[in-house]
């Protein structure tokens, strides 16, 4: 009942300790979710702000090219808009383009044969005069349609002029004109030029380059093409300007340089070094890979966790099956022990062979009950790296025959038979008491995982400078997979648990330590005849006094040589 109320408690205590860890990593996750949609909003009010400023950009250079248009136009317009009480010119006194000549202070501003061809419409009788570079046909007829719908539809009542850009065959016309209305306010005729369209960018890249389109508190004295860069489009989506350097359209906007000078549309992308200039910080870095870095080691470390827990959880189920099993172990003996020497005080043997089968029996007890008790102890110092040997070079098959002459009597309650295969005059560096307890284990696992009746053959040769001590069973042997882990301590074979064979789960372990201790080491192979062969590789005396004294660090055993 106590055994069963404490495993119940450590079982709640593991599932309340890993429903925390569990509920850590999802803390873990709901912070870094949350601090991903922070970073993220953070970053798309940081791309808003900037697109903004790149709208501002776009909006005041379109402005820009509103008034310069209106001033270079204003001028090509001269002769119509000095004209009195607002009347054009008749169509005999249409000026001649060749005679717009540009005052040498302002070709910086108009390049040369800028006007193509002075005209002017009679709206009523669709009546259109030219004067300068021929007009065909098929153009005459679309600015006749044109001009008329842009007039009585587009022109606004407070224009002083306006200007349309259209293609003909693939060619682009750009067209400026003042309207001409009658008492009723009704357009009447209109007047103007024909704009060579190749005249547009030069005027937009001096705009371009003289101009200051983000704030300078922000931007100081740096260049434009150092900040951003411009695409002009006409209303068809041609380039009509495209500003030597382009920066990617990352943050980018556009706005309309208005109907007034022919629909043009001004695209601005900002250069993306300069978000440090326009935000305060810069534009925020993302921070997916960080978070999900950490999300990743919150992850492996509640994992970590989480299995430690577990190994501890089965470590603390071994420990106290260990110690069931101890107590078992030595109950048993003692248990003996006791009986048998009652029977002896109290005189209630008959005869002196029952006299003499107790006395044997009170012997292999006894030993039996010393073997457990040296194994724990060897055990426990190993878990607390104190074992400390005294090695000296010793006559191995002397050594071997007397333990195994010592565990005869163990053997024989099994009806088990002991033979040994020797090789004589074996002297190696081992300390004795240490090589008793490790060939008393292998000993007595042959005896508890061996059927009754079996024979146990115990050899020693050399190998080279090692000594290679084997104990041979005729059990069902050790399957491959599992003869590396039968050397952990508490570990048993499955099938062995089902049988519920006596033990304390840490006699292979012991084994091992020790051997490790001398330098040597231990594995499991199968026996030439069946069963299950156990090794003990034991290095010479050249070098066996070097090795003692290293890392006495655990190793893992092998299951072959």
């Amino acid at each position: 009942m106590t055994i069963r109320h404490r495993n119940g408690g450590r079982c709640r205590q593991s599932a309340f300790i890993a429903v925390l860890l569990l509920l850590t990593l999802g803390l873990a996750g709901l912070l870094a979710q949350q601090a991903h949609e922070a970073a993220r909003s953070h970053r798309a009010v940081a791309e808003g702000t900037l697109r903004d400023y790149a709208a501002f950009a776009a909006w005041k250079f379109g402005g820009s090219i509103k008034g310069e248009l209106f001033w270079m136009y204003s001028m090509a317009l001269q002769p119509f808009l000095q004209t009195r009480h607002g009347h054009l010119p008749d169509e005999d006194r249409l000026p001649d383009p060749s005679e717009f000549v540009v005052s040498p202070e302002k070709k910086v501003y108009f390049p040369d044969h800028m006007v193509r061809s002075y005209f002017r419409l009679a709206l009523g009788t669709r009546n259109l005069r030219t004067r300068g570079d021929e007009v065909r046909p098929r153009v005459r007829a679309w600015m006749v349609d044109t001009l008329t719908a842009h007039a009585r539809s587009l022109y606004g009542l407070d224009w002083k002029m306006a200007s349309l850009i259209g293609d003909v065959g693939g060619e682009p016309h750009v067209l400026v004109y003042v309207l001409e209305r009658d008492g009723a306010g009704r357009p009447r005729s209109l007047a103007g030029f024909e704009l060579d369209p190749a005249a547009l960018a030069p005027v937009l890249g001096r705009l371009y380059g003289d101009g200051h389109y983000l704030p300078p508190s922000l931007v100081g004295e740096a260049s434009t093409d150092s900040l951003l860069s411009l695409v002009v489009r006409d209303p068809a989506g041609r380039v009509v300007y495209r500003s030597p350097t382009q920066y990617p359209r990352v943050f980018t906007a556009a706005d309309s340089a208005g109907t007034a000078v022919g629909g043009l549309t001004v695209e601005v992308s900002l250069r993306p070094e300069v978000a440090r200039k326009l935000v305060i910080g810069g534009l925020p870095r993302s921070r997916v890979p960080l978070l999900l870095g950490l999300l990743a080691l919150t992850a492996g470390l509640v994992l970590a966790a989480l299995l430690q827990h577990r190994r501890e959880y089965e470590l603390a189920e071994l420990r106290s099956e260990f110690v069931s099993n101890v107590s078992h172990e030595l109950r048993t003996p003692l248990a003996q022990i006791r009986m048998f020497a009652e029977t002896l005080l109290l005189g209630r043997v008959r005869s002196p062979d029952e006299r003499r089968r107790s006395l044997e029996i009170i012997d292999q007890e006894a030993r039996r009950l010393t073997h457990l008790v040296e194994n724990v102890l060897h055990f426990s110092r190993a878990e607390r790296r104190a074992v400390k040997l005294s090695v000296e070079p010793t006559d191995l098959s002397l050594l071997i025959r007397e333990v195994v002459d010592g565990f005869l009597p163990l053997a024989r309650a099994r009806q088990i038979r002991v033979r040994t295969d020797l090789e004589e005059g074996l002297r190696v560096p081992v300390d004795t008491s240490a090589f008793r307890q490790m060939l008393l284990n292998l000993l007595d696992n042959a005896v508890k995982y061996g059927p009754a009746g079996q024979t146990i053959t115990v050899g020693a040769e050399t190998q080279g400078s090692d000594v290679l001590v084997r104990v041979d069973d005729e059990g069902p042997g050790i399957p491959p997979k599992d003869r590396g882990r039968i050397w952990e301590r508490f570990w048993r074979l499955e099938r062995e648990e089902e049988k519920a064979v006596a033990g304390t789960g840490i006699g292979l372990a012991v084994v091992l330590e020790l051997a490790r201790l001398h330098g040597g080491r231990a594995w499991v192979a199968g026996a030439p005849g069946g069963g299950a062969r156990f090794v003990l590789e034991l290095p010479g005396a050249e070098h066996t006094h070097a090795l003692l004294g290293a890392d006495t660090r655990p190793v893992a055993a092998t299951s072959a040589p």
